[in-house]
């Protein structure tokens, strides 16, 4: 099985869904299409992992609800202990910012300020919902087997990366604004 197929399996330890809320809850960690989704259920579908009910909707197609099955959670067990392969970084900003040197000052600065902004949503799209998570909890967080902790863990992830990028950015931007000629190995982030 691969990443996603876990990841799936994951969400699902978590309670029912359809193949659309599964995308929606992977976003924030793990980019798939439709296409991806509803072919790899099928394949879980078919191997026990998973199964799915029918619900019926007025005036719209039924849906297809999921739910883990005990050989799928332990098949989620086993997976969520091997250790994780390394991260792959695939940012076409990143991509972008080796070629740089053919843009103009003034587009990379466009280009580094829509990023900038975007950093900002994201933070502060992660912190709305530590909010929520701490309002869930009351307040208090005092257990790490619980579902809770490991979104808590994931939020400070999401807001430190939104961070990180947002700095990288603001560094970029004020490079950006310095006059031709100046040493930028003076100015290191």
């Amino acid at each position: 099985m691969n990443t996603l197929a876990y990841g799936l399996l994951g969400i699902l330890t978590r309670g029912p869904c359809t193949g659309y809320d599964l995308m929606i809850k992977l976003q924030p960690f793990w980019e798939a299409k439709h296409s991806q989704i509803y072919p790899l259920l099928a394949r879980l579908e078919e191997r026990g992992y998973v199964a799915h009910t029918i619900v019926p909707q007025q005036n719209k197609p039924n849906k297809k609800v999921y739910a883990i099955s005990e050989q799928g959670r332990s098949a989620v067990r086993q997976w969520v202990v091997e250790p994780a392969s390394p991260p792959v970084t695939r940012d076409e900003l990143v991509l972008k910012t080796y070629c740089l040197w053919l843009a103009g000052a003034e587009s990379t600065l466009k280009l580094f300020q829509q990023r900038l902004s975007h950093s900002r949503q994201r933070m502060e799209h992660f912190s709305q919902r530590l909010e929520e998570l701490k309002k869930e909890c009351g307040g208090r967080m005092t257990d790490m087997d619980s579902p809770h902790f490991s979104r808590y863990l994931l939020l400070n992830k999401g807001i430190c990366s939104a961070r990180s990028q947002a700095e990288w950015c603001d560094w970029v931007i004020s490079l950006l604004k310095k006059e031709q000629g100046t040493n930028f190995f003076d100015h290191s982030i």
